[in-house]
């Protein structure tokens, strides 16, 4: 089956602080602020969701294809796509734009200090509907250029391709009949439990409403695993335990990765929330979102409860 990852190609560049953001600050002249912070290096991580998927569903085997834009300073990314065996043929270059970029800075504290720059995520993936053969295909419409959010499942809908929705932190841009209009219909709807708070406030739908509009609901709770929902059952399933918790960053992207082999291989939802789970695991061993590694034996020992 084609699996299709829909969402935001980003560079996360990271730096660290080595003193306290509190002690460069005058909260008395916080009207005119004007600080340097004189950081001790920087790292560069590759992210976005579409990236951080596609390379979760990668080491879990699947040859996924990315539907994202990506900016003139492509070149490394692309590098790294094709050492790990990614698929870029799909990926649109907008050569006007730098790519998406986060700019982290943490201090001693913890504290951080982030800029964000959308840059290419602005311009539409221009996604060719009419490759996807709708029997073949399952879509993950994760969060990326708002229009392709909002608009590429009303197109999946018309064709009877099944997709996933994962509205994450796009959802306070979105009209609640949008939204609403957006879940009704898809395979399945997965969140947050904030996130599905969230969702429901804003569109004033209670989750029995949701469970009626969207196959299934699936809930990531952290620690405490994630929540399978449907119309006749819920089921909670554990994480499994990393041999050592390095950065969660990435665990959610990785979740879905997992979770979605499970699905193209006809395993059940709770057995492909469970692939998910494991492949969460690996990622939150690594320090960045693109880091971790695994054989399908290691996978496998991990999945069955030989850590």
């Amino acid at each position: 089956m084609n699996i299709v990852v829909s969402g935001s190609l980003a560079y996360d560049r990271i730096m660290n602080f080595p003193g306290k953001f509190s002690d460069h600050i005058l909260p008395e002249k916080i009207h005119v602020l004007n600080v340097c912070f004189q950081v001790d290096g920087m790292q560069e991580k590759f992210g976005g969701t579409a990236g951080n998927i596609a390379y979760a569903l990668n080491m879990m085997g699947e040859k996924p294809v990315i539907s994202a834009a990506i900016g003139r300073d492509y070149h490394s990314y692309f590098d790294w796509f094709s050492r790990n065996g990614i698929n870029i043929d799909n990926i649109r270059i907008v050569e006007e734009e730098y790519t998406a970029g986060a700019y982290i800075t943490t201090d001693r504290a913890d504290n951080q200090i982030t800029g964000f720059n959308p840059g290419a995520m602005k311009y539409s993936s221009l996604l060719d509907f009419e490759k996807l053969s709708p029997q073949e295909t399952l879509v993950i419409v994760a969060p990326g250029n708002f229009e392709d959010m909002a608009n590429y499942p009303r197109a999946f809908k018309d064709r009877g391709i099944d997709y996933i929705f994962d509205p994450g932190q796009s959802l306070p841009m979105w009209d609640a009949g949008d939204l609403a209009q957006t879940i009704e219909g898809c395979r399945i709807l997965i969140v947050n439990d904030y996130e599905l708070d969230l969702l429901m406030s804003k569109t004033g739908l209670t989750k029995k409403a949701l469970l009626g509009m969207a196959g299934a609901i699936i809930t990531t709770l952290g620690e405490q695993g994630s929540r399978i929902s449907t119309a006749n059952a819920e089921t909670v399933v554990p994480v499994f335990p990393a041999k050592e918790v390095k950065d969660p960053t990435g665990a959610g992207d990785a979740y879905r990765g997992g979770l979605i082999s499970g699905i193209v291989r006809g395993k059940t939802l709770e057995a492909s929330a469970r692939m998910g789970s494991a492949c969460a695991s690996f990622a939150v061993e690594r320090y960045g979102t693109q880091e971790y590694r695994f054989t399908p034996e290691e996978f496998n020992r991990r999945l069955n409860g030989c850590n």
